[in-house]
């Protein structure tokens, strides 16, 4: 049986740190220890920084991101292509893609992929509010960016039925071969995937 090695102050945030995600009890404490060692430089500045986070960030009212204005930085970039809509899973998704520098048009946060067996419906993720964004007779294009599991691509199917009706050309994210991938360490599912997207070159 393990003994708390410290006041519950410190348990506490250990505890915290812990649910985070990537971080086990080891990290956590880790983490813990050296927040505590950086008080004044990196602990402190960080309870603010989480407090005005906490206070002002909420979730944009037209696609769903995370920001401290509704609409959103993107969705009231004037410089954005209205025309286009790409639809992610996650706002961490968002994030990766905009790091990317790739998508010039506006973004679509679902919430999620549906899990029947964890009790995820279309009624709990962001879908209806895709539907209604997609009948605007300036959207041309919808990608979808969903991620490659079995999830993802349910959820994508499911969006190609729901969107049939729109005017709008749905397109989904190549798979296959990633860049610098070496054949004999991928999966089958991901070869046979690169093989039904081959391009004629």
């Amino acid at each position: 049986m393990s003994r708390n090695v410290a006041g519950p102050e410190i348990e506490q945030l250990i505890q915290l740190l812990a649910r985070l995600p990537g971080l086990g009890p080891r990290s956590a404490r880790r983490a813990a220890l050296h927040l505590i060692k950086k008080k004044d430089q990196l602990m402190t500045p960080l309870a603010a920084a989480m407090t005005r986070a906490r206070d002002m960030i909420i979730v944009c009212e037209t696609c769903a991101s995370v920001d401290t204005t509704s609409p959103c930085a993107i969705c009231s970039d004037p410089r954005r292509d209205p025309s286009v809509i790409c639809v992610v899973e996650e706002v961490g998704d968002l994030w990766a893609l905009e790091r990317a520098a790739v998508i010039k048009g506006r973004y679509h946060v679902l919430g999620g992929t549906l899990s029947p067996l964890d009790g995820v419906g279309p009624e709990e993720l962001n879908i209806d509010k895709l539907v209604e964004r997609a009948k605007s007779d300036e959207v041309t294009e919808i990608i979808l960016a969903l991620n490659a599991t079995v999830e993802g691509q349910s959820t994508a199917h499911y969006l190609m039925d729901r969107l049939e009706e729109c005017d709008a050309t749905i397109s989904q994210l190549a798979h296959g071969v990633p860049v610098g991938g070496e054949l004999d360490y991928l999966d089958e599912g991901t070869l046979a995937a690169a093989i039904k997207a081959r391009k004629i070159l």
